[in-house]
């Protein structure tokens, strides 16, 4: 007779990886009749960390030009960059 015995399994560990594609991609931010350039600036400071004279110069550039790019980078960060923007309806879009 043979005698078995016990063994313990073998775990695998399995680690989880960040896959994302790093796909770049832009913000645009849409000039408005109803938000106050103070408004547009901080929270175009809020949403990207940049300084007073940038957002200040963004601003200005959407004013001028109906719109401008706001921020470029990866796509989750874009998301993020105009969910931020959009907190006080402010227009914008993401183009890959």
């Amino acid at each position: 007779m043979e005698l078995q015995t016990e063994q313990t399994p073998e775990i695998e560990i399995i680690e989880k990886e960040d896959v994302s594609v790093g796909l770049l991609s832009k913000v645009i931010l849409y000039n408005d009749e109803w938000h106050s350039f103070d408004e547009v600036i901080m929270q175009i400071i809020k949403a990207i960390g940049c300084s007073f004279k940038d957002a200040q110069d963004k601003a200005f550039e959407t004013h001028v030009k109906g719109l401008s790019t706001v921020y470029t980078g990866e796509f989750k960060e874009s998301l993020r960059v105009s969910s931020v923007l959009e907190e006080i309806a402010l227009h914008t879009q993401i183009v890959t």
